[in-house]
């Protein structure tokens, strides 16, 4: 398994069923790029409720699967309440994409998906 993420989390909740591991990475692999794509195009075009939107609905993902990006997620909500451009969050905006993409190549090899 991957530094990049943890499914400590969910076994610690759900239980150590690899198969129902494998149906919570499937999901998270279906919801959370076309979310993030949405966050990135709405902090783009400064579209501070949009990007809100995707960022909280990212979040439970992101802290379910042990993804050290919770600083990322917190400050693009932070951002959409306040009068900032956009240049101002794009580092940490930028930071979410790359981990996000790596993780996601991790966890399609971790699950054979």
């Amino acid at each position: 398994m991957s530094a990049l993420y943890s499914t400590d989390n969910l076994i610690e909740v759900m239980g150590d069923d690899p198969e129902f591991l494998a149906v919570v990475a499937q999901t998270f692999l279906e919801e959370i790029p076309p979310d993030l794509e949405g966050l990135i195009a709405a902090v783009a075009q400064d579209n501070k409720k949009v990007a809100y939107q995707f960022a909280h609905k990212m979040k439970p993902n992101i802290e379910m699967f042990g993804i050290d990006l919770m600083k990322n997620i917190s400050s693009v909500e932070t951002w959409s309440r306040s009068s900032k451009d956009p240049e101002s969050i794009a580092p940490l905006v930028e930071e979410l994409d790359h981990t996000l993409r790596a993780v996601f190549e991790a966890i399609k090899s971790d699950f054979n998906l």
